[in-house]
This record gives C-alpha cells, structure tokens and sequence, in this order.
C-alpha cells in the first residue's frame, strides 16, 4: 500500500519540532488524516530575545503565544480543531536536554491515543530539536507493546555534508533522497500555501520550502549515539547552544536516564 494512502486510512500523531513543522512536512496530508492528533514537541520561542523582537513581541512568552496562534489558524485551514494538538512545552532550541522526559510525555499519548501510525521527523543533523524529536519518538515506541509504525517527513539538512566546511541547507529531501514522493495536485499546493500563509512570523524561512511535492518514508532503525552523517551538521553552523557531539552525549545520557539495555533503539 502506498504511504500517503496507509496514513489517510488509519489513525495518525503527527510529532512535530515546532510549529510549522507539521506545515512544511505533511501539509497536503493533513487534511485527509483520520482523527489526527499534532503534537508539537517545543513552543517556538528561543530564550534568546532576537527571534520575538523581530515578530514584534515584547517578551517570549509572548512569542510563544503568537506561535502557537499560528499553529491553530494553520491547523483550521486544514480543518483540524485546537482540541486535537497538543504542545509538550518545551523551549525552542532546548528538546536536546529534555530528551527522556520527552519520550515519557510521549509514551503518554502513544497510551492514551494508540495510533496505528505516527509520522515525525528523520534524525538528520539539521536542527537539533527535530533529531530530539525523532529520537523521543523511537524511544517511546521502543516502549509500548503493540507500537505504531513510524513514518518520517522531509525537513531539512546539511546539502553534501562530506564536502563542505560550511554547511548549506537542502530541503524537501531526505539524506540520501530515499522516499516516497507525492506530487501535490493545484488545490492541495494552494491549501498548502494558504497554511504556510497563516505562520506570518516565519515566512522568511518557510519560503525556501517547496508546494509542488512532498516525501515520506517508512522510519530507518536508528542508532542515536552515532552522527546522522559524516561532515558538519547544519546545525552546528547556527548559535543554537549545542554541537554534535554534545547533542550525542546528551542522548547517551538520555537512554541512561531511560533504563535502556543498549545505546541502539
């Protein structure tokens, strides 16, 4: 069975790193998704002031609040009520030092919900909040008897990592360009952008993304200790708090904190 038509049929979390993640990845899926619960992992709020003080916010608490505006009116173009996301909370830019609370509050909705399937982020080295997430997803579903299959969207990575020094971001395909690829018809490019319209503070990045196609695939097995790819991470070329290797650390310790009988899930 094709993965757009498996996930339009069943139950489905959709775990996303921030606001407008669920937008850039599974936009056009959205609509058709079966008593979808979204998930938003952070609040979209830096500590750091500069992001609100350019959406014209007077603290970050209010920026979080403008964010988390901009979810619900993405969300109701899709026609997904508020009562069907969920927000872990977790300051933009730190799920990297929450990792096992993050997968214990995920185990919760996994319990609660019990989807058949779940679609999150691939652990790719391009922000270190989506590798947090796809490493809290695979870790509570490592912990549920009867788990739901995981599926991964594009976000985005390091473009050719192995050959530069500075890494330049690719979007709109996985590492490797391994996927299945789903081109958008007009009326779901449009809803679409009408949804990428709605996140009015984030425009300046959401435009490097594409409205014509869309990826998925069936989540690889994920060693977490290990860097996603050789070379810089594009995250590591931003001053966002933490490199690779500290991130791998921090998800070492993680599954220590977790009981887990390897380093592998």
């Amino acid at each position: 069975m094709p993965i757009e038509e498996a996930l339009s049929s069943r139950p489905v979390i959709v775990v996303a790193a921030h606001p407008d993640d669920e937008t850039i990845g599974a936009g056009s899926l959205l609509p058709r998704l079966q008593r979808p619960v979204i998930v938003t992992v952070t609040d979209g709020a830096p500590r750091n002031s500069g992001d609100a003080q350019r959406a014209g916010c007077a603290s970050r608490e209010d920026y979080a609040a403008l964010r988390r505006r901009e979810l619900f009116d993405a969300l109701d173009v899709a026609g997904i009520r508020p009562e069907h996301a969920r927000s872990l909370g977790i300051v933009d830019q730190e799920a990297s030092l929450e990792m096992a609370y993050l997968t214990l509050k995920l185990l919760d909705v996994l319990r609660e919900f019990r989807p058949t399937y779940l679609i999150t982020h691939p652990y790719e080295g391009g922000h270190p909040d989506h590798d947090a997430t796809a490493f809290a997803v695979h870790a509570a579903c490592a912990r549920v008897p009867s788990p739901p299959t995981v599926f991964e969207f594009t976000s985005y990575h390091a473009a050719e990592p192995h050959r530069h020094d500075d890494a330049t971001m690719e979007t709109g395909r996985f590492l490797g360009d391994r996927g299945e690829t789903i081109v958008l018809s007009q009326q779901a490019s449009r809803r679409k952008s009408q949804m990428i319209e709605c996140y009015g503070s984030q425009l300046h990045m959401l435009r490097n993304f594409s409205l014509d196609t869309e990826r998925y695939r069936e989540a690889p097995a994920y060693d977490f200790t290990q860097a996603p790819h050789p070379g810089k991470l594009l995250y590591e070329s931003f001053g966002w708090g933490v490199d690779g290797q500290r991130w791998r650390l921090l998800a070492e310790e993680a599954l220590r904190t977790l009981g887990a009988a390897t380093a592998t899930l």
